[in-house]
């Protein structure tokens, strides 16, 4: 999450909104002052980098 707070704070805030605290899409949204729609994109594009992340072997 440290690495993802590096590229993208945001990404990362979301990560941490969904995720740890179990907000729903539109308590996100709410909270981060965007539209349910964005935090969707935003919510796909966080896993897609996590996973990546969490797969790739260490170097």
């Amino acid at each position: 999450l440290t690495r993802l707070a590096r590229v993208d704070a945001e990404l990362a805030r979301l990560v941490e909104l969904r995720y740890f605290a179990g907000l729903s899409i539109e308590e996100a949204a709410e909270a981060l002052g965007i539209s349910p729609a964005t935090v969707k994109r935003r919510w796909a594009l966080a896993r897609a980098w996590l996973f990546r992340e969490l797969s790739e072997s260490p170097a």
